[in-house]
Parts: structure tokens; sequence; C-alpha cells
């Protein structure tokens, strides 16, 4: 028996060390011990991955959350799953489709008639995808992960503002370090479509939007945040093959278990963003996991992210709503250029 002691004593310590290792490198997790009693939350995309993660977390805390999602079965199996485990009876599963705008303002109808809204989680996304477009005619990763999220938010917003102190976050990435925003063709039309560079055009866009919208919201109790969460093992990542890759899986096996977050890692920095109480008032800011980090200089660009939301405001018909927070007098912004949203 003593001969096994060793053996099993060294294999503890490496698991024990591999593990308290992958905590470090992957951010850890959320220490705020802060709740969300009687808070409503609407998680987008909170079926599968960060976003069930960060549903379920937020309902451990009290929070009466809305899981908006596209597969409605899947998203009513996830929410009876969380209600199971968290014994919350306040979890609540609703269809949203980001790909289509009828969807995006059928369920904000239905959503607005909720008491309050605390905070939005703007978690849905699609990546690398072959070239799809959304009902509306969008290319699918700008069209979800930018323009789905501008539409929804924006009807949002009033019910945000009237619900006192409310947090928008934006779940971008990393990969908008290498994004940029074609102007002359948002949505793929003109020339060969190339789908990393489509997602990370996407992932700019949700710091972009991020930035303008807190200027808009500026003094309004609402504040809007970007994270890039880490890189996690989701079904994100189901259109780029590396998990169908035998040099992913043998050679790059081992680093991906150390570096690679689990879904629960993942959401750690959604529900820091939610819920720590030492980011009241903190706006137009980003945020690696849950340290806050200036992104690409092209995410600081004010004039290309006026233009961004002037774009997508008429993509989406924002134009149309009385939702869209505009500009105060005093901004820096040129106001003879910005769109008059109705």
């Amino acid at each position: 028996m003593i001969k096994y002691i060793l053996p099993l004593s060294v294999a503890g310590t490496v698991i024990g060390g591999t593990v308290l290792v992958k905590d470090y490198v992957t951010g850890g997790t959320c220490r705020s011990p802060a709740m969300v009693s009687g808070k409503t939350i609407i998680i987008t995309g909170a079926n599968t991955g960060i976003g069930k993660e960060t549903a379920r977390e937020l309902a451990r805390r009290g929070g009466r959350i809305i899981m908006a999602c596209r597969d409605i079965e899947k998203c009513e199996s996830a929410a009876r799953e969380i209600r199971g485990e968290t014994l919350s009876h306040h979890v609540y599963a609703r269809h949203l489709n980001l790909a289509s705008l009828k969807s995006i303002r059928e369920f904000a109808k239905k959503v607005t008639e909720e008491e309050n809204i605390n905070v939005l989680i703007n978690n849905a996304g699609i990546m690398r995808c072959p070239y799809w477009k959304t009902e509306d005619g969008f290319e699918m990763q700008i069209g979800v992960n930018h323009l789905g999220h501008f539409l929804l938010t924006n009807l949002l917003l009033e019910k945000l503002k009237n619900s006192g102190n409310s947090r928008i976050i934006n779940v971008s990435s990393l990969a908008h370090i290498v994004g940029q925003i074609d102007f002359n063709d948002l949505n793929w039309e003109k020339k060969k479509y190339n789908t990393k560079v489509a997602y990370c055009q996407s992932k700019l866009a949700n710091i972009l939007f991020t930035k303008e919208l807190a200027k808009r919201l500026h003094g309004s109790g609402v504040t809007v945040n970007a994270v890039h969460p880490g890189v996690t093992n989701t079904e994100l990542g189901r259109h780029t093959g590396m998990h169908k890759s035998n040099f992913s899986s043998t050679i790059l096996g081992p680093a991906f278990l150390l570096l690679v977050k689990s879904p629960h890692l993942g959401a750690q920095s959604s529900i820091y963003l939610a819920v720590a109480e030492e980011l009241d008032g903190i706006s137009g800011k980003y945020f690696d996991v849950m340290k806050q980090k200036d992104p690409a200089p092209q995410a600081l660009d004010d004039e290309a992210a006026r233009r961004l939301w002037e774009m997508s405001a008429k993509l989406v018909g924002l134009e149309n709503d009385k939702a869209g927070p505009q500009l105060q007098n005093n901004s820096t912004l040129n106001m003879d250029n910005i769109t008059t949203v109705k």
C-alpha cells in the first residue's frame, strides 16, 4: 500500500497544480459577492456555453433571468435545468432570433412589459460561418453579432433608463485587434467573402458601438461596457473545424486543455460586469476578462464609432423608432453630421 502513496501524491500535486495554473492563466473567477436579488437580467444566447453559465450564476444570486434564444426548445430545456439546480422559479425562456429584425422587435415589445430591465447582456454570437445572410439580407456575422444587438439594445433603452442604474454588457473578442470596418461594403456584397475577416469586423463593431452608446447615455444612469471573455470551449467555434483536426486534438490538445476556458470560467467576466459594485458609473470601457484595458487603436476612433452608428441605424430602420439616444449639445462631435433618430 505504501508504494502507491508517492505516485498518488505526485498525481494529486500535478492535478492540483494544473487546476491552479489554469485558474490563473484564464483569469480566475468573479470574486464579487454582490447579489442581484429582484433584478431583471436579459441574456441573449443563454441556452449554451457562456450565456448558460452566466444565467446559472446570476440566478443563484437572486436575479430574475430572461434567457433570449433562437432555439426555444433548447432554451426551455436549459431554463428547466437552471431552475432545478438553483431552486429559482424566476428563470424564463423567450424566443429571440437575432438574424431577424422582426423577431427582435417582437421580443422587445413583449419584454418591455417587464416592470424593470436592470441588466442586458448581449452575449449571443456566431463565428466564422459560411457566407450566410440574415432574414433581412445582412451578412450573418455582422447581422447577428452587431446589427441584431444594436437594434435590440436601442429598443430596450427607455426601459433600461427608467429602471435606474442599469447595465449593458457587450460580449466582444480579442479578435477585434485585427478587425477593420469596411464602410463601403459592410455586408460583403462587393468582395470575396473571408469568414475570419468578417468575424473580426463584427467584434470590432461591438466595441465601437459600446463607445458611441456610452456617449449617448452619459448622465442617464445606464452604463455600457464591452468585454473579451477569453478563449472558451463552447459551440461558438463549431464552424472553424479546429475540433475536427487531428493536429489540433493530438498536438495542441494539451495546451488547449490548459489555456482554453470551460464555459463556467468563460462566464466570469460577464458575471463580474453585471454585479461588481466597483463598476458603478464605469461606462464606455473595454475589459479583457476582468481587467479594464485599452482596446486596439481602431476601436478608439470616435469618427468610426459615430459613422457605424449612423449606418447601423439606417440598416435596421431605427430612424423609424422613438428609441435611440441622441448626443448632448456639449458633445465634442460635430452635431451637424449626426443622423436624427426619431
